[in-house]
């Protein structure tokens, strides 16, 4: 489902946040592996889709010095997943042989309002694409068997796989066709864009349902983890013994790497457990393990949702 397969084990060699994040972008597999519109890789028309090691020595020269790639996320003060993932992909086809990036987050209006973005614009040697970028976290309903879109909810659950495919498909990706935007890509000098879409994230299963499946054309290959309510956490650690520590959100992508001295103690975790509130937003934990360069790896990820998840308290 994605150009580079013998890629997959390079981020594991980095050592930057931001460049391990990037990586991931680019190498990790999308949730689904057919959707209603086309899903295209970005980068399948680059030279580094035939030149992979390439791609490598890239990214291996930007975790030694990351100080564009850090330069090109300063500009932007938003802090949103979706935005961050967004920004990733822009400096990568930005940087990548073969591809023309004609605009970014390019606005399309009718009479003074916004009816939405494009969020890529591009051009290569396949032609001229129209892209939408997503990164999505769905945890699977408790109670339900999974296959259906519409079991999987965002960690907030507000969102909805099968609400988030409907409106790439019916608004997102349908929108460069429009008279409104033909008008508007003619003023830049683009002609028929191919809509298409990409959609990476993770599936996470319930913890107590170990029968759940994937949803209906979900990719064998997807990135998972598992989600438990917060009153079932001392007998789910008390079966999945290890070294548990939370993410901030602005590191759930990538496979976690944590310097030792970064590293949580048994009583630091159990002391910021104690004192999460009952009704706390959804927190990533992961489980980690000693690594060779005196460093921990994430061996699993999961989420911790509060007892009355997916309902939300009262306001």
């Amino acid at each position: 489902m994605t150009p580079f397969p013998s890629l997959i084990d390079l981020p594991s060699q980095l050592r930057q946040p931001a460049v391990r994040d990037l990586a991931w972008a680019l190498l990790s597999p999308p949730l689904l592996a057919q959707t209603p519109w086309p899903q295209r890789h970005p980068l399948k028309a680059s030279s580094w889709s035939q030149q992979p090691d390439a791609l490598a020595d890239w990214l291996l020269s930007l975790d030694a010095d990351s100080h564009t790639l850090q330069h090109w996320l300063s500009q932007s003060s938003v802090r949103r997943l979706g935005l961050y993932y967004e920004r990733l992909w822009q400096f990568a086809l930005h940087a990548a042989p073969g591809i023309e990036v004609l605009a970014a987050n390019l606005p399309i209006r009718q009479q003074g309002h916004t009816l939405g973005e494009l969020d890529m614009l591009l051009r290569d040697a396949e032609g001229v694409h129209h892209l939408e970028l997503a990164i999505k976290l769905y945890l699977g309903q408790p109670h339900c068997s999974g296959v259906d879109p519409a079991h999987w909810l965002g960690p907030g659950s507000h969102d909805r796989l099968d609400i988030k495919l409907a409106h790439l498909g019916q608004h997102q990706l349908p929108l460069s066709a429009r008279t409104e935007a033909q008008q508007r890509l003619a003023e830049l000098d683009i002609q028929q864009p191919q809509a298409a879409l990409w959609l990476g994230g993770y599936l996470f299963y319930p913890w107590q349902q170990p029968a759940y499946v994937a949803p209906r054309n979900g990719n064998s290959a997807h990135l998972r983890g598992r989600w438990l309510h917060r009153g079932d956490w001392p007998s789910f650690a008390m079966h999945n013994p290890g070294h548990w520590q939370p993410l901030a959100r602005h590191a759930w992508l990538a496979s976690a790497r944590i310097e030792k001295e970064h590293l949580w103690s048994p009583e630091q975790f159990n002391q910021w457990f104690a004192a999460l509130p009952g009704d706390a937003n959804a927190q990533l934990l992961v489980r980690l393990t000693e690594g060779p360069q005196d460093d921990w790896l994430e061996a699993e990820r999961v989420f911790l949702v509060n007892d009355h998840w997916p309902a939300q308290p009262a306001s």
